[in-house]
């Protein structure tokens, strides 16, 4: 009998020392995910960060003038926040052309955040295209939207669906696919969609025809494009349609996006998460000590370059924090955006290093931004030293996100912006050092946490011994 007890006693022991240490498992598991979702967290709110402070008090200039006889493209907007480049890159394509003419449009006609800490003033709202103050769009580019299905995005998605209903064209850029799916507007019709999200859209949406490894989809009045920078590629193609091959040649020889030919193919590579895709979580998880990047923006900037700027640095490869900067507190980009800034005055804003991208040299830059560079100590840079000829404007960002960062995050961000990484020249330390020891050092703090268990059952038994 004495055996038995004694063989019970170990089991029961045995019990106890597994359950602590399953304990400690689980803790140093959560403690680790606890910190990495701290740091996802800051990084989505550095990404669509607040507007300026003053923003919210003042009266904006009034939109554009509506000329005739023109094809009208309406740009959603909205006010929640969009990708910065799902928004800026089809509204260039189209102004690039006098063929159209181009407005965004939001709910509100009031400062909405972009992606990569950028904020941009809508011309127009959806109420007055619905009371025909505005013409009717003959299409509507839909961008990726922080909460698509959301009950605020409710009026957008009504207003999308009336305006296909009343013959418009749509062109779902990205995740916009998702706002459109949410519509309805894709059921049982084909659609693309950013790579990343085409597993959760299935799920989510099974009515839809999704397919992958498609630069863009038509079907009927809708088209859909892969991610972030197809946008500019589905554009050149609603435009061939609309306006015609020569004209959508020269377009797009104008903004030299890499690979692009009228009636090239469609297909690109079907991307699937890889190992090489860990700095983008590194990057993303473990957002603390990482620099911060003023974006200095000139009027005449253009749209393209701009968002590249912003999608490079924050948007999408969480690298730097962003400040968006001018000369003064709005920014009218080549083709009449208004975007907003921090004026340039005073202390640095946290800036430890000055880029301006869309000049052809520092000399281009306002005085007062070079004045208050040279106050703080701070050298105006032009990103990768400057687009090159023939460049598409998110080239020579890649090249800076390289030098100054690694090219593996570089090459990261080009395959979650969906954007062509072979013609690329690219020099810098091979691997991200500075969330790669943050997030060593997220390890052994979670082990740490892991062994306080054990510590307690230590100085239980010492007291019971005592």
């Amino acid at each position: 009998m004495s055996e038995v007890r004694s063989e019970i006693s170990k089991g029961r022991k045995a019990v106890r020392r597994a359950g602590w240490v399953l304990t400690g498992m689980v803790l140093s598991v959560a403690s680790f995910a606890g910190i990495a979702f701290a740091g996802v967290s800051a990084s989505m709110a550095d990404s669509f960060a607040p507007a300026p402070a003053a923003s919210g008090t003042r009266s904006w200039p009034a939109a554009l003038a509506v000329p005739k006889d023109r094809i009208t493209v309406a740009v959603v907007v909205s006010n929640e926040g969009s990708v910065a480049t799902d928004v800026l890159a089809p509204y260039q394509v189209f102004a690039e052309s006098e063929k159209f003419f181009i407005y965004t449009v939001a709910a509100e006609r009031r400062v909405s955040p972009l992606s990569g800490g950028a904020h941009l003033l809508p011309d127009h709202t959806l109420t007055e295209v619905k009371r025909g103050t505005l013409p009717e769009p003959d299409v509507v580019v839909v961008p990726a939207v922080t909460d698509p299905a959301d009950a605020k995005e409710a009026r957008t998605r009504q207003w999308i669906a009336e305006r296909h209903h009343k013959g418009a064209r749509v062109l779902g850029v990205c995740a916009g696919s998702e706002l459109l799916a949410a519509s309805g507007l894709l059921d049982g019709h084909d659609a693309t969609s950013f790579w990343s999200s085409i597993s959760s859209l299935k799920r989510h949406y099974p009515q839809v025809h999704w397919k992958r490894g498609q630069r863009y989809v038509e079907d009927g009045r809708v088209t859909t494009t892969a991610g972030i920078t197809s946008g500019t590629v589905g554009a050149l193609r609603v435009m061939e349609e609309l306006a015609g091959k020569d004209e959508a040649a020269r377009i797009g020889k104008r903004l030299s996006y890499p690979g692009w030919t009228l009636d090239g193919p469609t297909a690109i590579p079907a991307n699937q998460l890889a190992i090489g895709d860990v700095p983008y979580a590194l990057n993303a998880a473990f957002p603390w000590l990482r620099p911060t990047v003023g974006i200095g923006l000139v009027d005449g900037v253009g749209e393209i370059d701009a968002a590249a700027a912003f999608e490079a640095y924050a948007g999408v490869s969480f690298t730097a924090r962003t400040v968006v900067l001018g000369a003064r507190d709005t920014i009218t980009t080549r083709h009449g955006l208004v975007l907003i800034a921090e004026t340039a005055r005073g202390g640095t804003h946290g800036v430890d290093r000055f880029v301006v991208p869309g000049v052809a040299g520092t000399s281009a830059v306002d005085t007062p931004l070079r004045t208050w560079a040279r106050r703080n100590g701070l050298a105006v840079e032009l990103p990768g030293g400057g687009r090159r000829e023939g460049e598409f404007g998110f080239d020579p960002v890649l090249r800076d996100l390289a030098e100054h960062s690694d090219v593996r995050t570089a090459l990261v961000t080009a395959k979650f912006s969906e954007y062509p990484s072979s013609h690329l020249e690219l020099t810098g330390a091979t691997w991200p050092g500075r969330s790669t020891l943050l997030a060593a050092g997220a390890v052994v703090i979670s082990v740490g946490v892991g062994f306080v268990p054990t510590v307690i059952r230590q100085a239980v038994r010492r007291r019971r011994a005592a």
